[in-house]
């Protein structure tokens, strides 16, 4: 089972814990701005993710994984990234990058 972890430049990042893989990561970028970074990551058991807002001072929450929707295959995890960043003529583009 596969989830897909959001973070925003700037704003908050998620951070992956025991029990989670990251898989492979894509920048979401539009007008050539990083927007987002997606990671999807592999689950195994019940983990927690954390949640670091970016602000001063830093938040930190811990979520379960259980509350992010889950895709049975990569490629499920891959076609739901590619449906999040379509937007008919917006210049925007998926680059891989490090998980």
């Amino acid at each position: 089972m596969y989830v897909i972890l959001t973070s925003k430049p700037g704003q908050f990042r998620t951070e992956p814990t025991p029990g989670l893989a990251p898989v492979e990561a894509w920048d979401y970028l539009l007008h050539d701005k990083q927007r987002a970074r997606f990671v999807i990551a592999a689950v195994e058991g019940t983990p927690r993710i954390r949640v670091v807002e970016e602000a001063d001072p830093a938040l930190v929450n811990s979520v379960p994984v259980k509350l992010l929707q889950h895709f049975d295959t990569l490629e499920g995890a891959r076609q739901e990234i590619r449906t999040l960043t379509a937007f008919g003529r917006i210049k925007a583009r998926l680059e891989p990058a490090a998980p």
